[in-house]
Parts: structure tokens; C-alpha cells; sequence
């Protein structure tokens, strides 16, 4: 187990327009405000297409199965770190039929509009903190 301890620095909400590459714009929106270490806390939206991967297989090394689609979707939830300046997301989203997600990738384009929440770390290093490691 590795415990962090931080302080919140400043709060930002960032709104992605229709058309926006949801993960490139959050990085965007990110590196332009210089965030280096965050959690994003909240995001909502909804999505035109989305593409996103999950754990295939409970083996190691762990595989990656990438799941892509098109249509309507809402953002359910969107939640994450920014680490050295890099965002790492996950998003839960919906249709009529299906709830669905993981972690986000290129490929999720906004469609109606995407608000998202990052709340700046102050005094920590994430770094290495999203790396597998074998059990």
C-alpha cells in the first residue's frame, strides 16, 4: 500500500464543445492550465462515439480489450488523475439499454457538450502511481 497525503490547490471546470476529442481536449485543457498533479472529480456530458478499454483477462501481464461504438450517450461519470501533467480517466456512460466504460481513450467525440472538474494537488508526486505491478 503507498498513502499520499496533499493539499487542494485550485479548482478548475472545464467545458468541451460538440466535436471535441473528449480525452485530447481534457489534456488540452490541462496542460494549459499547468496542471501537474489532480484528481479530476466529476464529469458530465454526452458523447457521440466513444472508445474506451478494460481488463480482458485476471492473468498476468494483464490484456486490454478496446471496445469503440457510435451513437447517443451520456456521460454517467468521468473520475481520474492528472499525473506529471498526464491525464488518466475512466468514464461510465449510458444509452437506453446499456451502462458501459473504462478507461478512456482517443476516440470519445463530445456531442452535445462535456463539463469536467479537476482539482489541483499541491506538495505531491503521483508519478508511477498508475503502474501494474505483478502481485
Amino acid at each position: 500500500m503507498k498513502a499520499l497525503t496533499s493539499t487542494l490547490g485550485q479548482l478548475h471546470v472545464f467545458r468541451l464543445e460538440p466535436g471535441t476529442d473528449l480525452f485530447d481536449g481534457l489534456q488540452a485543457a490541462v496542460s494549459e492550465a499547468d496542471i501537474q498533479q489532480g484528481v479530476i472529480v466529476a464529469g458530465l456530458g454526452s458523447l457521440a462515439s466513444y472508445h474506451f478499454h478494460v481488463v480482458d483477462k485476471p492473468q498476468w501481464p494483464p490484456a486490454n480489450l478496446f471496445v469503440r461504438g457510435e451513437g447517443g450517450f451520456d456521460i454517467l461519470s468521468l473520475q481520474g488523475y492528472v499525473i506529471d501533467g498526464r491525464v488518466h480517466a475512466h468514464i461510465a456512460l449510458s444509452d437506453a439499454q446499456k451502462a458501459m466504460g473504462g478507461h478512456l481513450e482517443r476516440g470519445c467525440e463530445v456531442f452535445t457538450f462535456a463539463i469536467v472538474t479537476v482539482a489541483e494537488l499541491k506538495g505531491v508526486e503521483l508519478t508511477g502511481l498508475d503502474q501494474a505491478r505483478r502481485p
